[in-house]
C-alpha cells in the first residue's frame, strides 16, 4: 500500500464516483479504477459496492477512509514539522546561564527568541564558564552565555551586551551621601569582589581598574556569586563593584551609584558562546535574534 493509492482511495470516497474522482486527482478513469483495484486485492477486501449510483462504501471501506485520513495527516504534519526544523523554526534549545545574567538581559533576550519561535523548546541548564566550554564540546548544550571568554578555536562567541559597572553600596556608607562618587573614593573602603568562573573573570576586570586609578582595594570578602556580594554589603560589610544586570537585585539598605570616572572599558561583556562547526538552522534562527536584541538596545 502507498500513498498514492490511499490518496486516490480517499477522492472516490469523497466524489462517490470514479468519473468525478478522476477529474478531481486530474487523471483518467482507467487508471485511477486500477488502483482501486490493486488496493482491494492488497488488502485482501472490497472497499466499494459498484452500483448505478455510483460508488457506495462498504463497512472496511469507511474503516479504512477513516485511518487513511489520519495516516495521511500525520505525513503532512511530519513534512511540515521537518521543514519549520530545517528554517531553525522548531526543535530544542539546551542554554547554559550564569549568575548575574540571568537577573535582565538573558531572560530578555530568550523572551524575544521564543516570541518569533514559539515551536522551538527552551531548556536552561545553570554552569559557569569552564562547564559551559565542556558541555558545548559534549553536545550537552548547543549555546552557552558567559563574560570575559577567551579565545577558544573550536568555541566561537557573539556578543550580546557590553553592561556598565555600578557600584552596590549601602545607604548607611558615607559614599551613599555623596553627591558624586569617583574611583579614588573607593580606595578607603572595604570591598567585596565575586566571581566564580574561571580567569580572565570580573575580579580580573575589577581589580585592573583599581590599579588604573592608583590604588589597591581593601578587599574585605572574595565571594562566588553576585547574590552573596550584594548580601554583604547589605550587611554592611563593603562595597561592590556589579554589572548593570546585577543592579536588579533588590536588597534592604542597598543602592546602586554610578562611577563619575569610570574608564571606557569599565564595562562587563555578556557573550553567547557555541561551537564554531555548528551549523544548524536553529543556531542560526538564535544568533539572528541576539543581533535583533543587541541593535533594540
Amino acid at each position: 500500500m502507498d500513498l498514492r493509492k490511499l490518496r486516490y482511495f480517499l477522492a472516490v470516497v469523497e466524489q462517490k464516483n470514479l468519473g468525478r474522482a478522476a477529474e478531481v486527482l486530474c487523471i483518467s478513469q482507467p487508471p485511477l479504477t486500477r488502483q482501486i483495484h490493486q488496493l482491494e486485492e492488497e488488502l485482501g477486501v472490497q472497499l466499494f459496492h459498484r452500483t448505478p449510483k455510483g460508488m457506495e462504501i462498504t463497512e472496511a471501506g469507511r474503516l479504512l477512509s477513516k485511518d487513511a485520513r489520519n495516516i495521511i495527516a500525520l505525513i503532512q504534519q511530519a513534512s511540515e514539522r521537518s521543514q519549520r526544523a530545517s528554517q531553525g523554526k522548531l526543535g530544542r534549545l539546551d542554554i547554559a546561564v550564569f549568575g548575574s545574567g540571568i537577573l535582565s538581559a538573558i531572560p530578555k533576550m530568550l523572551l524575544l527568541f521564543k516570541t518569533s519561535y514559539p515551536d522551538v523548546k527552551i531548556v536552561l541548564h545553570s554552569m559557569e564558564k569552564e562547564e559551559q566550554i565542556q558541555a558545548l564540546r559534549q553536545h550537552r548544550i548547543s549555546i552557552g552565555f558567559t563574560r570575559l571568554t577567551k579565545p577558544l578555536n573550536d568555541i566561537s562567541s557573539t556578543l550580546v551586551a557590553n553592561e556598565r559597572l555600578l557600584l552596590a553600596v549601602n545607604r548607611k556608607s558615607p559614599l551613599a551621601q555623596k553627591e558624586k562618587i569617583f574611583l579614588r573614593d573607593l580606595a578607603d573602603h572595604p570591598m567585596v569582589l565575586f566571581s566564580s568562573s574561571s580567569r580572565p573573570n570580573l575580579v580580573d576586570k575589577v581589580l585592573s581598574i583599581c590599579y588604573k586609578a592608583g590604588f589597591t582595594p581593601q578587599i574585605t570578602q572574595e565571594v562566588g556569586d553576585v547574590v552573596t556580594g550584594v548580601a554583604l554589603v547589605a550587611s554592611e560589610f563593603g562595597v561592590c563593584l556589579v554589572s548593570e544586570s546585577s543592579s536588579t537585585l533588590s536588597l534592604p539598605g542597598v543602592i546602586y551609584r554610578e562611577i563619575e570616572d569610570m574608564p571606557e572599558d569599565g564595562t562587563v561583556d555578556l557573550t553567547c558562546i557555541y561551537r564554531t562547526d555548528d551549523n544548524s538552522a536553529l543556531l542560526r534562527s538564535f544568533l539572528d535574534s541576539i543581533t535583533t536584541f543587541r541593535e533594540a538596545k
